[in-house]
């Protein structure tokens, strides 16, 4: 497994040989470092933790701080530890994480938080159609409705569709191409949307 960290720069469309429009989303992926590396005799299981971004020392923790000081790495910012990383053991700490793990082709997985909308009602929240807007009625045009029941079960159920927040939750899309890498700018181009907002941080996993 090849993973790396990145940032959503935005969309755009690139033009194939045929003329098609593919639509894609820019990601800036890495450099990343490799800041520990998990073993199963010592840890339990395999796998390598990289950072990404550079920090200022007075934003992290002194364990953090620790950690980058006991192995003479520059503060970064974003930590994300991944499982079964391909060819670990010839990977050493400190050693950099580029775009050029992945080859035009690839399938991946993107790994990201989508964007918070905030306390939304349902029609928003789950697409409800709303009441009728007839016969006189005025204040219940965008309420959910009756949500229990009659004498049986006498209660709500569990995991009714009812208001709440709405986004702001981790979201991974599976098998998207990647269309086009710039290794000198450590561009992925990757076919579809990826969740999250302009500059979110992503996870781009193999």
């Amino acid at each position: 497994m090849s993973a790396i960290i990145g940032k959503k720069i935005g969309m755009t469309c690139l033009f194939s040989e045929l003329g098609e429009a593919i639509p894609v989303t820019v990601i800036e992926a890495g450099p990343c470092f490799v800041t520990e590396i998990r073993t199963a005799s010592k840890n339990g299981y395999d796998a390598v933790q990289l950072g990404y971004g550079a920090a200022k020392e007075s934003k992290l923790t002194k364990p953090e701080l620790g950690l980058f000081k006991k192995h003479s790495i520059e503060p970064l910012r974003h930590l994300k530890e991944f499982r079964f990383f391909e060819n670990s053991s010839e990977l050493n700490i400190g050693q950099e994480i580029k775009a050029d793990i992945f080859t035009e082709g690839d399938y991946v997985k993107v790994t990201g938080t989508s964007k918070g909308k905030g306390f939304q009602g349902v029609l928003k929240r789950h697409g409800f159609s709303g009441s009728q807007q007839t016969h006189g009625q005025k204040s219940m045009l965008r309420s959910p409705g009756s949500i229990g029941q009659s004498a049986s079960p006498a209660r709500v159920l569990k995991g009714v569709k009812m208001p709440g927040r709405t986004g702001n939750k981790t979201v991974s899309v599976k098998n998207l191409e990647i269309v086009k890498i710039d290794t000198d700018k450590n561009i992925l181009m990757v076919r579809g949307a990826v969740p999250g907002a302009k500059n979110g941080i992503v996870y781009i996993a193999k």
